[in-house]
């Protein structure tokens, strides 16, 4: 968006999200003109949104299908894409009883896939119209990183030490982090929770008592502390430059978050085992960059050999940072694509 933006300084640009856990970090966002929540599917739902908005260009991204906006789309013959697409053959397109989902399918005038595999997937059901171009994320973490500004209360905090940062983190990740980190008294940890409402940090409290809180942190503070709770949004990708190693919360939930903000800054990222459905860390752990753990004592296990080699922890924040390195590119091809077939012109 922020890349058609320049191109096209004219244009007006509408950005939505369906969950709180996106809008909320995004809805002062200056790169768009527009930031809400997108309405429920229905079909009067999607008629009135198209109505109003009456877009020249939609895009859609990873796995949003929304039947209705998709079938909108085709009746009204706006180009639609889908950008950072994965598709995986135990998903309902490839079953005998995905009908309805493959009509969505067929809403799109270009996919945008992550891998060859999903390529062959859309190809096994007659779906020609893609193209392999890569994940988005490994272009914009990378420029988050180019941008990089210093955090002042930061680093006064992280000081010369040994620094486990911990970022999107839910209670199962957190119990396991106080258990591995009990005999590593030297190991600073910041924690930046996937959720912060009160109810949470305060049993974040209850967990690491001696912790300190991001809010009552001032880079001028004396307070002494060896773990910092992070109860803000919008802090995390700047964060992990300050890792010595990072773990990414959610893989003992419903799936990790994002790795590749950590893996960005040459960090060894580790995290639960419920990983399999993102390409990019079964990738990252392939590259060197990347460990699954799965449980407390094997976290502590692999920080204590981090913290006690250092050439092994620099090798694998090395391969960390070249894995994301050698992944860029998705941005380009879907502009080129975008600006060839004059799906968004002055």
């Amino acid at each position: 968006m922020e890349n058609l933006k320049k191109q096209i300084p004219d244009s007006k640009f509408l950005l939505t999200f369906f969950s709180p856990s996106g809008y909320e970090i995004r809805k002062d966002y200056k790169g768009v003109d527009w930031v809400f929540y997108l309405p429920l599917d229905s079909k009067r739902n999607a008629k009135t949104f198209f109505d109003i908005v009456n877009p020249v260009l939609a895009v859609f991204v990873k796995y949003d299908y929304w039947y209705y906006y998709l079938n909108e789309c085709k009746k009204r013959k706006t180009p639609l894409l889908l950008v950072s697409g994965i598709f995986r053959k135990d998903q309902p397109f490839f079953k005998w009883y995905g009908n309805l989902h493959r009509r969505m399918l067929n809403c799109f005038t270009h996919f945008f896939v992550q891998d060859k595999e999903s390529l062959q997937l859309l190809q096994s059901i007659n779906i020609n119209n893609a193209t392999v171009a890569g994940d988005t994320r490994f272009d914009r973490v990378s420029e988050i990183a180019e941008k990089f500004t210093p955090i002042e209360e930061i680093e006064k905090f992280c000081s010369s030490a040994l620094v486990l940062l911990a970022g999107s983190t839910w209670p199962e990740d957190e119990k396991l982090i106080k258990d591995a980190a009990a005999n590593l008294p030297y190991l600073k940890i910041i924690i930046a929770p996937h959720e912060i409402h009160k109810e949470h940090i305060d049993q974040l409290k209850l967990i690491f008592p001696d912790a300190v809180l991001y809010s009552q942190l001032t880079a001028h503070s004396s307070q002494p502390a060896t773990c910092l709770i992070i109860d803000n949004i919008g802090m995390l990708s700047k964060l992990y430059h300050y890792a010595t190693i990072a773990y990414v919360g959610g893989g003992f939930n419903k799936g990790i978050h994002n790795t590749l903000e950590a893996a960005v800054y040459g960090k060894p990222v580790l995290f639960g085992p419920n990983y399999k459905k993102f390409k990019e860390a079964i990738g990252l752990i392939e590259y060197g960059g990347g460990i699954s753990i799965t449980s407390g004592s094997e976290l502590s296990t692999i920080l204590q050999k981090f913290i006690s080699n250092k050439t092994e922890l620099e090798s694998s924040g090395k391969k960390s940072f070249e894995f994301v390195k050698q992944n860029k590119g998705a941005t380009e091809k879907i502009l080129d694509y975008i600006k060839a077939n004059r799906l968004l012109t002055n």
